[in-house]
């Protein structure tokens, strides 16, 4: 798959193959809302520390932000697939539904300017 082909559709095709080759079977729908939950905190973590107030441990510098937010879309493919879920057009309607809702509300908010 390269990288000008990649589509939400072929990611969910590639991870559905993915889990059918390497693990066996999907974890339930509620074990991987756990791990998605775990994933999203590492992100946080990482996050916390190196654009707030946080700091690193020793050693805990080299972390990889994209990995941890590629972690995050694993396991979030691995739901949308397990439900059912066509991501590509679940988002196509979310950013259609967002644009009509807030077209002009983020311009005309005072906090953002």
């Amino acid at each position: 798959m390269s990288q000008e082909q990649f589509t939400l559709q072929a990611a969910q095709a590639k991870v559905d193959e993915w889990i059918k080759t390497h693990g066996v079977r999907y974890f339930s729908e509620l074990t991987n809302m756990a791990l998605l939950t775990e994933e999203v905190g590492e992100l946080a973590r990482i996050i916390a520390r190196r654009f707030g107030e946080q700091s690193f441990k020793a050693g805990e510098e080299q972390t990889d932000l994209g990995d941890e937010m590629a972690d995050v879309l694993f396991v979030l493919i691995c739901l949308a697939n397990q439900t059912g879920t066509d991501l590509n057009s679940a988002f196509t309607r979310n950013l259609e539904k967002k644009t009509g809702r807030d077209a002009n509300r983020h311009h005309n908010n005072p906090k953002l300017s």
